[in-house]
Formats: structure tokens, C-alpha cells, sequence
């Protein structure tokens, strides 16, 4: 039997074909991928290899759960509503990002850098984003119950609305963050930075 890839695939790694709407990539190896302005709407990329991708402006509306993302560049990239749970995001670039309402429970986002990022309404339970830079990014609404953003820059930030039950905030950085309505119950701020913010009398 020939080991030779079927040419559609050929071709979508070499960013031939921008339409993949629906398209069933599940577990596919598309590492370094040309996918630049593709839409894969619908897709199913579950435990897909995208590590290195070109995902630039791509629209990943899509079910990218358990996927391989790290090195990949998110740049404009359309991430709403996507399914990323358990998804590794590691040295990924998301400059311009949009994650509202997508699914990140238990995802690997350490170190990124998202400044300005909106995840508005996103579900980030158990998602890993230790020392991950979160200033002025929109977490409105979003539930970061038992997240781990230790040492994560949230200068600026809005989490207005946010759940943070749980969530270890250890020696992170609140200045001047928004946190109106925000559920803070079991959150451990132990050395964290809230000057300027309502949070400024609590001490754990």
C-alpha cells in the first residue's frame, strides 16, 4: 500500500482549499499548515495536529477539542463559540483573537500573550493561563472556576460578571482591573497586585 497522503489533504495543508466548512478532520496531522483565511466553520479538527499551523484570520468556529495548537498562529483568527476544551495553546500567537463564548475548559494557555483579547461569555473552567498576559482583555461573563492564572497580567482587565470561584490568582496582576459582580468566592489572591480595584481591602 502507497504511504502517500490522498491529494484533498495535500492540498489543504498546502492552503489550496480555503472552503472547509463541515470538513471531518478529526486526528488529522496538519502540522504547519497553510490554512490562512480558511474557513472551517463546523469542522470537526477533535485531537487534530496543528502544531505551527498558519490559522491567520481563519474562521475556527469550530470543534478543536483536544487539538494540538501550540506554535500555531492565531492571528485574527475567529475562535467564537469553538470547542477547545483540553486544547494545548502553548507559544501560540493570538494577537486579535476572538474567543467569546468558546469552550476552553482544562486548555493550555500559559505564557500567551492576549493582551486585548475578548472572551466575553468564554468557558474557561480548569484552563491552565499561568503568567499569561490578560491586560485590558474582556472576560465579561466568562467562568474561570478553578482556572490556575497565577502570576497572569490583568492589568486593565474587564471581568465584570466573571466567575472566579476557585480560581488561583496567586501574585497576579489586578491593577486597575474591572471585577464589578464578579463571583470571588475561594479565589486565592495570595500576593496578588489590587491597587485600584474593589478587591483592594482583601487579603488571603
Amino acid at each position: 500500500m502507497s504511504d502517500r497522503q490522498p491529494p484533498d489533504l495535500i492540498a489543504i495543508r498546502q492552503g489550496k482549499v480555503k472552503n472547509l466548512v463541515h470538513a471531518n478532520l478529526a486526528g488529522i496531522d496538519l502540522a504547519e499548515a497553510q490554512l490562512a483565511n480558511a474557513d472551517l466553520s463546523q469542522a470537526n479538527l477533535m485531537g487534530a495536529m496543528l502544531t505551527g499551523a498558519n490559522l491567520q484570520r481563519a474562521i475556527l468556529r469550530a470543534n478543536l477539542r483536544g487539538a494540538d495548537l501550540s506554535g500555531a498562529d492565531l492571528t485574527g483568527a475567529d475562535c467564537r463559540n469553538a470547542d477547545l476544551r483540553g486544547a494545548n495553546l502553548l507559544d501560540a500567537q493570538s494577537s486579535q483573537t476572538s474567543f467569546a463564548g468558546a469552550f476552553l475548559g482544562g486548555a493550555i494557555l500559559s505564557h500567551l500573550d492576549l493582551s486585548g483579547a475578548d472572551f466575553r461569555g468564554a468557558d474557561l473552567r480548569g484552563a491552565t493561563l499561568i503568567g499569561a498576559r490578560l491586560d485590558r482583555a474582556d472576560l465579561s461573563n466568562a467562568n474561570l472556576s478553578g482556572a490556575d492564572l497565577s502570576q497572569a497580567d490583568l492589568e486593565e482587565a474587564t471581568l465584570n460578571g466573571a466567575v472566579l470561584r476557585g480560581t488561583n490568582l496567586t501574585k497576579a496582576n489586578l491593577l486597575c482591573a474591572q471585577v464589578e459582580q464578579a463571583v470571588l468566592t475561594g479565589a486565592t489572591l495570595k500576593g496578588a497586585c489590587l491597587e485600584g480595584t474593589p478587591l483592594m481591602p482583601i487579603r488571603n
